[in-house]
């Protein structure tokens, strides 16, 4: 009987993660992602110093982790865990939004709309190259002091 539960039990957990897995398989944003200052293009908005982005594909959804270093050398940290599917999620460790609703538009393509306080204040769209190398994120919309955002964030695979 004991046996019979410990096999069933990992039989469960085993499918769990690989439906999750095949779930997200074609999202070809899942990955380690560092961003390249010199391709990036962040208008007036005072850039970040270094950041990577990790997608990676749970049982709950994907999860985005951020880290980096802000335009005035302290370290950043954020993330969420989201379904892609245009809900609501809480965004932790982003000054500009305290809530995330990314959207799948193809396997490689999303959209995310930054909500702080209920109000959409950025949208994101971020796409993978063909080639699968390059993740570019173009930004409009309005940061957490009032200014303008227009920029384009360029990240290299890792």
């Amino acid at each position: 009987m004991r046996k019979s539960l410990l096999v069933w039990s990992l039989l469960l957990t085993a499918g769990t993660w690989m439906a999750a897995t095949t779930a997200f398989a074609g999202e070809n944003w899942v990955g380690s992602w560092k961003l390249n200052p010199a391709k990036s293009n962040f208008g007036t908005v005072a850039a970040v110093r270094a950041q990577t982005l990790t997608f990676e594909a749970t049982p709950a959804g994907i999860k985005l982790t951020s880290e980096g270093t802000d335009p005035d050398g302290k370290p950043m940290h954020g993330g969420y865990v989201s379904k892609f599917d245009g809900k609501d999620v809480p965004w932790a460790g982003n000054p500009s939004a305290d809530t995330a609703c990314p959207k799948r538009v193809d396997d490689n393509s999303y959209e995310n709309v930054w909500k702080k306080a209920g109000k959409a204040v950025v949208t994101a769209k971020v796409s993978v190259s063909k080639d699968g190398k390059t993740l570019t994120v173009a930004q409009t919309g309005t940061d957490a002091k009032g200014g303008a955002i227009n920029s384009v964030a360029v990240y290299d695979r890792q």
